[in-house]
């Protein structure tokens, strides 16, 4: 059926079920492109809503006659407002069609007090869909993120690891939330990834700048927010989806599945996923030695809407298996070895080659780490009157195990596990003249006990914190003016740490008395960190397509637990960090201006972003007199966390070509820079030697084009073929001092798929994606994988893939 027909199908049907003896409205939405998905039809400035069937008729009933303004919102399209007026009667609104959302018009949640739309908060806030995620190629959701958020970049450690960085900055600057809850594992640590499975994940927010107004300590940089699924169609019928996935390069095999319901009041869901890989590969190293995992993840959701309330309790689970790669290769050959001796029994150079059978095998060395991250949280939003309450409070368990010891395989070097109750509150005042005023306070407790370990990196520690802040946000016509200050307490300590090794093992251990026999391995501690956040922007419509914003923030972050209190070898990182317990908090201070655009045949969006901190808190290696970096005998380097001002400055933009007249064809390209320099005096044009930040990612440049192509079967609705490249520029602006950085060269990579719409019922379409990434085949080394300092190890090579997205 043609769209002329569907709109003639529709009018008809709605015009025979008219009963002029009832007041209200009834209409039907239609999708662009012929896409089912869920919307929300409201009455703005009222509470009446409803949600659209699956043939996208809605109804509305029991209206008082007059001017209302209707406005339709769906994930992913732009949103819609008209102005209609009730009769006396049932009124017939025309059909809608909406068009997909092209930045500026989708609705933001996260580092706002109510939903907003993108082009009227003043701070960078990027939306990624399900269709962005679903169509990435990659092995976490860090990864699939970074193909569709310019300024969002990742420091890998093999490809199921990857710690999300904005801007520059990274570690414990920048939050991540799931669910509005913040992800509390050992994110310290280079090699701790978010413990969040991919498949599991509907959509995200990605905010660029200081967040720390709404969030405190840790969002110094940004925030990434992760929304799971969420029924969405009231109809009391089991929806969800199944994605299945195949990828050649690491014969990842990976399977999940979404179930939810929905009937009146009452909502469930359950999640579930499984993903095993082997050691990932490239033409320069062939199989990389512990580079395989496994992952299983589990949720479960019950929860209750009405009109005035929202309740829901969820539980998850994840638990991966990762292996730790070290790069130790044999001298001869340059073929990976693995570990068999302990101490200064261990010669590196004279360590057994891994056979092709260990190489190309799902099994896991005995050297590798387990992680366990458990979840419980309830969420509650009550309407009061005009305004509104929302309560959250949740548990988090994170056990986080690191096996080092060949001699030893079930003894863990490293075991720690942190328990966190995060709890907040905010009060939604209503709305008085063209004001919106909030007040919340949020905040968390901590406590972090090393178990049966044999390396303590950090100490047994107590922390608990706390913020209040006020957000206040004012409209006039189409300008918006927002802001807000905040407050933040952090108070962490510990007690005396002792350590004695075991007369029968050999091994360290953790002791609760001191003796002759013991050392101290962290003595006590006890600090109040505190600080202010404020932030002031405007966001301005200046025509019905060209938005502009600007917002200046000040951000706090207190100093995280390695970075004070660490002592000892991350045997999963293969670093000895030491800490610095006379650390101050940093302060940022950012300027963000931006303008974004969209018309009917393109949309594009710039941004520019300047930030100084002060008390810049940074990595630098530990050198003998001689020079030389201070190693252990595996080879481990010491680093000790260092203090200074820093300053990050650069740009991002995107443009999209959408031409209406040339129907299914999109075209898009993402550029992102930035700069990073340590102010510190004494590093004035010393450039490489200490003037240039670390782990700033070099200039990229990346592109995709797409044609979907109707076709005439029954069987397949359209193919769309999709062409993308990825440029990253040389970096050689690094820094080499004490050899910490090296430099990168400049690499391109090509991409092409294509994905299929295959019908298997009358209103459900299956996807069918098949992809090749490193077209090439290219041997690259990203500036920021680590893997790139363990043994010079490089990235992925080619890898092709073969998704299925069945939707039911």
């Amino acid at each position: 059926m043609n769209f002329r027909s569907m709109l003639s199908a529709s009018a008809i049907s709605i015009a025979s079920i008219v009963n002029a003896q009832e007041t209200g409205i009834m209409g039907k939405l239609l999708f662009e492109n012929g896409d089912t998905t869920t919307a929300e039809v409201m009455l703005k400035d009222t509470s009446t809503k409803t949600i659209v069937n699956k043939n996208g008729d809605y109804t509305i009933e029991g209206l008082n006659p007059g001017s209302y303004t209707l406005v339709i919102k769906a994930k992913g399209y732009g949103e819609y407002e008209q102005e209609i007026v009730v009769e006396k009667k049932m009124t017939i609104i025309p059909d809608i069609v909406l068009r997909n959302a092209h930045t500026i018009d989708e609705i933001a949640i996260t580092g706002v007090s109510r939903e907003t739309l993108i082009k009227e908060t003043p701070v960078a806030i990027l939306s990624i869909s399900t269709k962005q995620i679903e169509r990435a190629v990659a092995t976490n959701i860090i990864s699939s993120l970074v193909k569709s958020a310019p300024g969002l970049s990742v420091v890998e450690t093999g490809p199921n690891i990857s710690k999300p960085f904005i801007r520059g900055l990274g570690y414990n600057r920048v939050l991540t939330l799931y669910d509005g809850i913040r992800q509390e594992g050992q994110q310290w640590g280079d090699e701790h990834g978010i413990e969040v499975a991919p498949y599991i994940i509907e959509r995200a927010e990605v905010i660029k700048g200081p967040a720390s107004l709404m969030f405190g300590s840790d969002a110094l940089a940004g925030v990434v927010s992760l929304f799971p699924y969420m029924p969405a169609q009231n109809d009391g019928i089991v929806h969800g989806k199944i994605t299945s996935e195949y990828q050649s390069n690491n014969d990842l095999i990976g399977n999940g599945m979404q179930l939810g319901y929905k009937k009146n009041s009452f909502i469930a869901s359950l999640n579930a996923s499984y993903r095993m890989a082997k050691n990932y590969r490239n033409p320069i190293d062939g199989r990389v030695y512990n580079t395989n995992f496994e992952e299983k993840n589990f949720s479960f959701l019950l929860g209750s809407k009405t009109t005035t309330s929202f309740s829901k309790i969820n539980f998850t689970l994840y638990d991966n298996l990762q292996g730790i790669p070290d790069g130790s290769r044999d001298p001869k050959t340059g073929k990976f070895t693995y570990q068999t001796e302990e101490g200064d029994d261990d010669d590196v150079e004279k360590r057994p080659i891994v056979s092709q059978k260990n190489l190309n095998s799902y099994t896991l060395s005995p050297l590798h780490q387990r992680i366990q991250h458990y979840r419980l949280y309830a969420q509650h939003n009550q309407q009061m009157g005009k305004g509104d309450l929302d309560v959250q409070l949740a548990l988090q368990q994170n056990v986080r195990r690191e096996y080092n010891h060949p001699t030893a395989p079930s003894q863990p070097g490293m075991y720690v596990r942190l328990n966190t109750l995060n709890y907040g509150a905010r009060y939604n005042f209503p709305k008085f003249s063209s004001f919106e005023i909030s007040t919340g306070i949020n905040g968390m407790i901590q406590n972090n006990k090393n178990e049966s370990a044999t390396d303590f990196p950090i100490p047994d520690y107590d922390l608990n914190e706390g913020g209040i802040y006020t957000y206040i946000k004012w409209k006039y016509k189409k300008l918006n003016i927002s802001g807000g200050v905040r407050y933040d307490i952090r108070k962490i300590g510990w007690d005396n740490f002792y350590i004695q090794t075991n007369p029968v093992t050999q091994f360290e251990e953790q002791t609760a008395q001191a003796s002759p026999n013991t050392r101290l391995g962290f003595d006590a501690y006890n600090k109040t960190f505190g600080g202010l956040s404020a932030s002031i922007g405007s966001a301005i419509q200046l025509t019905k397509q060209i938005s502009l914003k600007a917002n200046i923030g000040r951000s706090y972050r207190a100093p995280n637990i390695t970075e004070i209190g660490s002592n000892g070898l991350d045997p999963g990182a293969h670093i000895i960090y030491k800490g610095n317990r006379n650390f101050d908090p940093e302060f940022s201070l950012q300027e963000d201006l931006g303008i974004s655009t969209r018309f009917k045949d393109f949309s594009a969006e710039v941004s520019w972003f300047n930030n100084n901190i002060q008390n810049y808190i940074y990595l630098s290696l530990l050198v003998d007199p001689q020079g030389s970096p201070v190693v252990d005998s595996q080879g481990n380097k010491t680093y000790q966390y260092q203090q200074s001002s820093a300053q990050l400055y650069g740009m991002e933009a995107w443009l999209s070509l959408h031409p209406e007249k040339w129907k299914g064809f999109n075209a898009e390209a993402n550029l992102s820079l930035i700069y990073g320099f340590n102010r510190d005096k004494i590093f004035k044009n010393k450039e490489t030697q200490g003037e240039y930040l670390p782990l700033i990612s070099p200039l990229k440049l990346s592109g995709n084009i797409s044609q979907k192509i109707s076709v005439g079967s029954k069987l397949i609705s359209s193919v769309t073929p999709t062409a993308e490249v990825e440029f990253s520029a040389a970096q050689n602006r690094y820094l080499g001092l004490d050899h910490t950085e090296t430099a990168t060269p400049d690499y391109t990579l090509f991409n092409i798929g294509t994905a299929v719409e295959i019908h298997y019922s009358e209103n459900r379409s299956a996807v069918l994606q098949f992809q090749v990434n490193n077209v090439m085949d290219r041997a690259y080394q990203s500036h920021l994988s680590r893997l790139k300092y363990l043994g010079n190890i490089y990235n992925m090579g080619r890898n092709i893939s073969l998704k299925l997205i069945v939707p039911f």
